[in-house]
């Protein structure tokens, strides 16, 4: 009987919450549970977030229709998203993080660049998130007219920091359960969101938004992908890894491409409705994305548009500050895992403080970030699919941890595609808005798109470039390397050193 005392189920159910003892180690078989289905949970509630809406903002802020909007909106996210859905499937046949995984392709030591890569990215998603939330409730405080100063911003950011770090540091059982109760409420208060917004929608006005160019439209469609899937790639193995050898690799693929894509998809609609029928709203978005959205409520709804706000956000943070903890010990620290989840923490809170209380321009610095580490993140997705496209067989446990073993410590050839295609992709992205990264876009000129300034300036063909590059090139120099690798018999479990 399903979730009974007798069966796996209700044993995980009746158990005891406790800290997550594993850090990189391999999942025994005695402790994967669950199915496909199963991971529909952790990535719908990591993606419900009512940020979703300003998308639709960011999105037609590329200058584009909302038909080419919502068209870059589909296929940026499923797509991003479905890049996520295979990588997960490396998770139930190695039952490791992600970024141990990626050892296959790059190394056991060599695999610590596109680590630390991962690491930023995933310490500067959470610290995002955190500092949004923050600023929403203060937005909210406000309009209720119990204060959004300072003090406010304050409780607010050690709430919300300290709900992430616990998250974080208890670990994968209480991820699982808070991100169920995450999807529930949150869903349930976004739709009333939108039932009382919806009057604030004039299609009349949607309509006649002008057509972008090609070069825009593109680059509100790389701009979706390294908002949604892109952000995710390097995590995405994190939570199928406790998953039964035996699961389905396509229900792995499908739920978590379903359970990451059907909420931001639904919630993009209804954004770009809502910034499409108001240039004010959309203005506002830029500076506050999540606080601009309680303009057009009604004031006995701010305190629920606060807890939706918040436990969306709190959502994505806690699955990011969980895997940025994994990232940095295959990074080559050595603390158990909830420490490495606090020390981010620590990181989380002092570049939200930056955020909320330093910075004045958050879209053009988030967009931004999102671009330039998009690109590497890229190469290393592409790299990681065309690796696990050439393998037949499930991952040596036992030499995902030794230098000496089938994968090797260092090998050059993938490090030396990573480093080629993050310089290309660099070459072929521009970011104004940034200040600090106005070196990009060095290759704009030399191949004829017309410099920084030049009509495919903003289409940031450099994170398409970086995926296609990584993907191609192991495609052809790796398939020889991985026949070798799985042409050798299984290593046994005391082998020798472990990384």
């Amino acid at each position: 009987m399903a979730g009974s005392p007798d069966n796996p189920e209700g044993r995980a159910a009746a158990r005891q919450l406790q800290v997550e003892t594993h850090g990189l180690d391999v999942i025994g078989d005695a402790e994967r549970k669950g199915t496909p289905r199963t991971l529909f949970w952790p990535w719908f509630g990591a993606n419900v977030s009512i940020l979703g809406l300003s998308y639709g903002a960011f999105a037609l802020g590329f200058g584009i229709s909302f038909w080419q909007a919502l068209i870059a909106g589909i296929v940026g996210i499923v797509f991003s998203f479905l890049l996520c859905g295979f990588i997960a499937v490396a998770g139930k046949r190695g039952s490791a993080p992600t970024m141990v995984l990626g050892r296959a392709a790059y190394g056991v030591r060599g695999n610590r660049l596109p680590s630390v890569i991962s690491w930023v990215l995933t310490v500067g998603w959470e610290t995002v998130l955190c500092a949004l939330a923050t600023m929403a409730t203060a937005t909210v405080f406000s309009r209720l007219g119990w204060g959004g100063g300072t003090e406010t911003k304050v409780v607010a950011l050690i709430l919300v920091g300290a709900l992430t770090v616990v998250g974080g540091v208890m670990g994968f059982d209480l991820i699982m359960r808070l991100q169920t109760v995450i999807t529930v409420v949150t869903g349930v208060l976004t739709v009333v969101y939108v039932v009382l917004v919806a009057d604030h929608i004039h299609w009349s006005t949607v309509s006649t938004i002008p057509a972008g160019s090609a070069q825009e439209f593109i680059g509100a469609l790389v701009f979706m992908m390294t908002g949604f899937g892109l952000g995710w790639v390097n995590a995405a193995a994190d939570y199928s890894r406790y998953l039964p050898r035996g699961s389905s690799s396509r229900g792995v693929i499908g739920w978590t491409t379903f359970g990451a894509s059907v909420a931001p998809l639904l919630l993009l609609v209804f954004g770009l409705l809502l910034a499409g029928s108001s240039d004010k709203l959309a203005a506002a978005i830029a500076a506050d994305p999540i606080g601009a959205l309680t303009i057009l409520l009604p004031t006995w709804f701010l305190v629920p548009f606060a807890v939706v706000a918040v436990l969306g956000l709190v959502g994505g943070a806690v699955l990011d500050i969980y895997s940025s903890g994994l990232a940095l010990l295959s990074a080559g620290l050595r603390i158990p895992r909830y420490l490495a989840a606090l020390v981010d923490g620590v990181l989380m809170i002092a570049g939200s403080v930056y955020i909320v209380f330093v910075a004045d321009d958050f879209l053009g610095q988030f967009m931004g970030f999102l671009t330039t580490l998009g690109v590497p993140i890229a190469a290393w997705c592409g790299i990681m699919l065309a690796d696990l496209a050439l393998r037949r067989r499930d991952y040596d446990e036992t030499d995902l941890y030794r230098p000496a073993g089938r994968y090797g410590d260092v090998p050059l050839t993938p490090l030396l595609l990573t480093v080629a295609a993050t310089a290309l992709g660099w070459g072929l992205v521009t970011n104004s808005a940034a200040h600090w990264l106005t070196w990009q876009g060095y290759l704009l000129q030399p191949f004829g798109l017309g410099g920084k300034s030049g009509s495919w300036a903003y289409a940031n063909l450099g994170v398409l470039a970086a995926l296609a590059l990584g993907f191609l090139g192991t495609l052809a120099v790796g398939r020889a390397r991985v026949r070798d690798q799985e042409a050798q018999a299984p290593s046994p479990a005391d082998a020798g050193a472990v990384v």
